[in-house]
């Protein structure tokens, strides 16, 4: 009920995916639930989210970018997660020419953002509560444990968290 309720106020979504089939069909679900795209049953569309909205006068909320995770650190997607990332992608293209008006962008690069893994670091950042631009380089610890953050590899995921901001 929460979520419903967060999503009936919501204008826009972003959706994380990683390269693995719950992901796939997690953006399935999305498209499914929230806009009554494939349901399993004819009579499931007057009881759908969508169909709620429309009878409040409410939008559905836009699709605003979909965050690829699980991008290796030196050459980009990895082969086992680009195949998978690639079926995410096809099934999102094909949803885009489809249904235009779930998204509020014109062209799938614009709303599609590929991500490095924030690894240690960001288990790190995440554990000490810790906003991730000021997170030390280092041996730094964690609970009982001493731990590497390498410097190169935290600014590369800046860099990616500054990608993402700008589309937002």
């Amino acid at each position: 009920m929460y979520t419903q309720i967060a999503l009936s106020t919501a204008e826009r979504l972003i959706l994380p995916v990683m390269a693995d089939d719950s992901s796939r069909r997690a953006i399935q679900n999305v498209f499914s639930l929230i806009y009554g795209l494939t349901l399993p049953s004819p009579i499931y569309a007057q009881y759908a989210f969508a169909e709620k909205l429309k009878k409040a006068n409410r939008k559905l909320p836009q699709i605003h970018l979909v965050l690829k995770n699980q991008i290796t650190q030196y050459m980009g997607s990895a082969s086992a997660y680009s195949t998978v990332l690639q079926a995410i992608d096809k099934d999102i293209n094909n949803l885009f020419k489809a249904q235009p008006e779930l998204f509020n962008f014109d062209n799938l690069r614009e709303g599609i953002a590929d991500i490095r893994d924030f690894q240690t670091a960001g288990v790190v950042a995440y554990a000490r509560g810790c906003p991730f631009y000021t997170l030390a380089s280092g041996k730094l610890d964690l609970l009982d444990k001493r731990v590497q953050v390498n410097e190169d590899r935290r600014l590369l995921c800046a860099s990616d968290i500054d990608k993402i901001v700008k589309k937002l």
